[in-house]
């Protein structure tokens, strides 16, 4: 019996407590059990959710449940503080109290997850030879005789990105008037540490969560049903959809992309992109079922993003919580769409030195310094520019910060920069009439064929080919254009019906060719995950030129049909992922709302067999989900 109790109370990092576990449902049902006494009164219930949360997280992370716990009560005291200057009118004792909450925020952030980004920079500026060291640790080794904890490695805390940012927008929402501090840090306590979404999201504003702290507990026969949807639905696509394409083919591929052909490796990017949408959507789905059981709604994270018709439209749909982060707290503070800010340029300037550190290259130093050079002069002498040029300059910064987000990693700066990119380039694409998409797009085809002919590089190749091809297409479609400018006539089905034929298929095209420019970026996303922070900028970089090189030379067409007879599951499994999440919303909306009203007893039913089937998927080993890297 006490070996039973010390396994349950104590923390293993090779078994972190994870929503497809049998122990969590265990966990979960021991917790909705108590919470059923609890939920009529609101401050017990908040109290007992607390510390069940915090006993989540501690058996997720560890000890870094103490970070947890020191940032709850700063951000409690310093929201206080900042209320308290604004109503006395003190503004500039307010900003101070933000200020200091952010740079606590993000200097804890920072240590933690950029530790040994910025000391492999510093050793490449100044040819110093520093090493990381777990501060951290060192204290702990402080308070026991045999020195336990090890200081030469920093071990990133579960979920640190998703909850510092929540509390940062608590601070900055009290200091925009947008909701009062929490006057009880067990309230407090509870918003922060909510464990169906602590250590992977979707990031919950608060403005959106505290009103409900002081609510009474509802959940109606309709909601009950949609609860238990999403739980299953999440559970369908963490383990049938996500690991199974992950530890039978992908996880395979990238870990040694040149024992695989170009063909294999290029499947491998587009099973990952339905693999980490299936893993991050997965773990929203079973979190937003499993608070709407306890009464409480955490904001909708994705909204079927494959759809997307452009990659402007696709940040609008992937990551919603995230997004709207970035876009309050970052894109609108450096001037939005309005202008440009002193940070607009501070970070042109701090992003074109770590360029320079991380590649040595003065090239790609000289670009990006010369892209804030050309904004502020299109700013001085073309006005009538002006605010598209911030426009763009803001959203870039953005993608690129976003992306540094995700990890210390050079990979994840050019994923988020090539989304950034993208982003801008549709901007201007879709402001352009036919004939200068034309021309223009004739342009870059012909130069990259040329480069390709003089320096017949894998990763030209692979630019020039898909050139080639939206170009083709796009040929296609200016011809139909003229075609009807010119003619005006309808064809035999009436026009009306070739009408719509023509706008499916562009918006056919268009999401192909979306989903495609997300996939290959991913190449980067995923390079430079599951990696050790030490070593992860030359392990992430050399897995991108290998897949690049595999893709990009010469195909043995020959073995294309028998990769897909000795895969035949996996590519099954990702064709008829793509085809549910091409389901047009109405439908999915219909079969959620009838499995929601079915009778209590047939939704028993299907769990019952849905569990069953999605176990028969489980891995040796459950995976982790991705997110929780970050």
């Amino acid at each position: 019996m006490t070996e039973f109790f010390r396994h349950i109370f104590s923390f293993d990092p090779n078994s972190p407590l994870l929503f497809t576990q049998f122990y969590f449902w265990a966990f979960f049902a021991v917790v909705y059990a108590f919470f059923s006494l609890f939920q009529s009164k609101r401050l017990l219930r908040n109290s007992f959710l607390l510390f069940v949360s915090l006993f989540f997280y501690y058996k997720t992370s560890g000890l870094a449940i103490l970070i947890l716990m020191f940032v709850t009560l700063d951000d409690w005291l310093i929201a206080k503080r900042i209320y308290s200057a604004r109503q006395q009118d003190r503004n500039s004792a307010a900003k101070f109290w933000l200020c200091l909450s952010v740079v606590i925020d993000l200097g804890l952030l920072a240590y933690f997850k950029y530790a040994y980004f910025f000391t492999n920079m510093i050793n490449d500026l100044f040819g110093t030879g520093f090493q990381v060291f777990d501060i951290f640790s060192f204290i702990g080794n402080g308070f026991s005789r045999d020195g336990i904890f090890n200081v030469d490695k920093i071990v990133l805390p579960v979920g640190i990105s998703f909850y510092i940012f929540q509390v940062i927008s608590y601070t900055a929402d009290v200091y925009e008037g947008r909701v009062k501090p929490v006057s009880n840090i067990l309230d407090f306590g509870f918003y922060v540490s909510f464990f169906p979404q602590l250590v992977a999201g979707p990031i919950v504003r608060a403005s959106e969560f505290i009103p409900q702290l002081y609510k009474p507990f509802h959940l109606s026969r309709k909601q009950f049903g949609i609860a238990a949807f999403w739980i299953l639905n999440g559970l369908i696509k963490k383990i049938v959809l996500s690991d199974y394409l992950a530890v039978n083919f992908i996880d395979r591929v990238f870990d040694n992309p040149l024992l695989f052909s170009g063909f294999e490796n290029l499947a491998a990017l587009f099973l990952y992109s339905l693999q980490v949408y299936a893993d991050f959507s997965g773990y929203t789905d079973i979190a937003i079922g499993v608070a709407m059981l306890m009464g409480f709604y955490l904001p909708k994270n994705f909204d079927s993003p494959y759809k997307s018709r452009n990659p402007q439209e696709f940040w609008r749909r992937w990551h919603m919580s995230l997004s709207r982060w970035l876009k309050t707290y970052l894109y609108i503070p450096l001037g939005g769409n309005r202008n440009a800010t002193f940070g607009t340029y501070f970070w042109i300037i701090t992003i074109a030195a770590i360029a320079l550190i991380l590649t040595g290259s003065w090239v790609v130093t000289a670009v990006i310094a010369g892209i804030g050079i050309s904004v502020a002069l299109v700013g001085v002498f073309v006005p009538e520019r002006r605010k598209k040029i911030y426009a763009n300059l803001n959203s870039f910064i953005t993608m690129l910060l976003g992306g540094l987000w995700h990890g210390a990693s050079w990979n994840f700066m050019i994923w988020g920069g090539l989304n950034g990119i993208g982003m801008i380039v549709y901007k201007f694409w879709k402001d352009m009439n036919w004939h200068v998409r034309m021309l223009l797009l004739t342009v870059v085809t012909v130069s990259l064929a040329a480069i390709r002919h003089y320096y017949p590089l894998p990763v030209w190749n692979l630019f020039a080919v898909w050139a080639g091809i939206v170009w083709c297409v796009s040929t296609i479609r200016y011809l139909w254009f003229l075609l009807r400018k010119i003619k005006r006539i309808a064809v035999f089905a009436g026009r009306k019906v070739v009408s719509n034929t023509n706008s499916y298929i562009a918006t056919a095209w268009a999401v192909l060719q979306t989903f495609t420019f997300i996939t290959f970026t991913r190449l980067f996303f995923r390079s430079g995950s599951n990696l050790d922070p030490a070593t992860a900028n030359q392990e992430a970089w050399e897995t991108a030129q290998q897949m690049v090189t595999q893709i990009g030379s010469a195909w043995n067409i020959n073995i294309i049909p028998q990769v897909l007879i000795e895969y035949d599951k996996v590519f099954i499994l990702f064709f008829l992922g793509m085809i549910i999440h091409w389901l047009p919303t109405n439908f999915k909306r219909w079969y959620r709302l009838n499995f929601a009203m079915m009778p209590i007893w047939l939704i028993g039913l299907v769990t019952v067999a849905v569990v069953f089937i999605v176990y028969q998927f489980i891995t040796a080993d459950l995976q982790a989900f991705i997110y929780f890297q970050f």
